[in-house]
């Protein structure tokens, strides 16, 4: 009897800093519904008991054509929903809002949290199957998911062990036009126009990767503690959807969007 006590005694003295990290990740949020999984749609989206559809806010699975016409699934889609539904099909889970509740599409933007306290979204991004997402409108609990994924990152879990989802060089982002990517580079020089600083990867503003960071955005940064002056010379990473405007180029609305790498 008592090896069994000093046994659970490790055990819960193992899993309690874990348990108390997502404590402090709910203090963050604002509690609502408590319901019941009945449908995982993809490997970030499920449907409730009372078919709230919820788009689990903060992270990116692999996406599945669901209907669209012509689409290819991304690599690892299929076991990321799997990987989804074992965490959370027909089993009760708590939404917790930390922004905007709702999208264009009427899907509840929420954190999920099992009843056992597990975070839905750090497990995803743990096992490596699924990435930061973010928005200016949704960024709490944004620290400790850029932790998960780095982790993921670093031992090449799920998504990480391939090519399509690893962080791509700013002198080969145009061929990724049109995709969200994770751009790394180091930058140049920084130029102000009107109100919208660009931050330039090239000696080609036309042609060469660009960051672009708008004056409300440029607030953010400020209010964040994350000079972007100090950027010039430092070699980062910057994720978002890549688009063509004088080459390829990421529109930055949030810091949490750019990772000073050195």
């Amino acid at each position: 009897m008592p090896k069994i006590t000093a046994s659970f005694f490790v055990f819960f003295l193992f899993l309690w800093p874990c348990y108390a990290e997502q404590e402090d990740i709910r203090e963050q949020l604002i509690k609502s519904i408590h319901e019941e999984v009945i449908t995982v749609v993809d490997g970030d989206t499920v449907i409730l008991k009372d078919q709230t559809r919820v788009r689990l806010v903060g992270i990116q699975a692999p996406k599945l054509p669901l209907g669209r016409k012509n689409f290819i699934k991304w690599p690892l889609s299929d076991q990321s929903k799997d990987s989804l539904s074992d965490l959370v099909l027909h089993k009760f889970v708590t939404l917790y809002f930390g922004g905007q509740k709702q999208d264009r599409y009427g899907r509840s933007l929420a954190h999920l949290f099992l009843d056992n306290g597990l975070w839905v979204q750090g497990e995803m991004l743990k096992q490596g199957m699924a990435r930061v997402y973010s928005f200016p409108d949704n960024r709490a609990a944004l620290p400790e998911m850029l932790a998960y994924e780095k982790k993921a990152r670093k031992t090449k879990a799920g998504i990480w062990a391939l090519d399509y989802y690893q962080p791509k060089d700013q002198t080969t982002a145009e061929r990724y036009n049109n995709s969200f990517q994770i751009i790394t580079g180091t930058v140049k020089d920084i130029a102000k126009v009107r109100s919208t600083i660009y931050l330039n990867f090239g000696d080609n503003w036309r042609d060469d990767f660009t960051i672009v960071i708008k004056s409300k955005a440029a607030h953010e940064f400020a209010k964040a503690t994350m000079a972007i002056d100090n950027l010039e010379g430092k070699k980062i990473e910057a994720r978002g959807w890549l688009k063509s405007y004088n080459g390829p180029m990421i529109e930055v609305t949030h810091p949490e969007q750019i990772t000073i790498i050195e």
